[in-house]
């Protein structure tokens, strides 16, 4: 699932991302392209359950 993070900035930004996809699923995949503000990420978990953490930790995000 692949995501639309305009608000991710820089390398602190990446680093939260995926810290709170981890918090989810530890074995999720992450991939964060800050210049794109796109974070790909492959997982279990269902992708409203990323969205909706990625907003609660201050990332709104829509589906890329």
């Amino acid at each position: 699932m692949k995501f639309n993070v305009p608000d991710m900035t820089c390398g602190h930004c990446v680093s939260t991302v995926t810290k709170t996809v981890k918090a989810l699923d530890a074995a999720a995949e992450v991939k964060a392209d800050l210049a794109a503000k796109t974070v790909t990420v492959e997982t279990t978990a269902p992708a409203a359950a990323v969205s909706r953490a990625l907003d609660d930790a201050g990332y709104p995000n829509t589906a890329a």
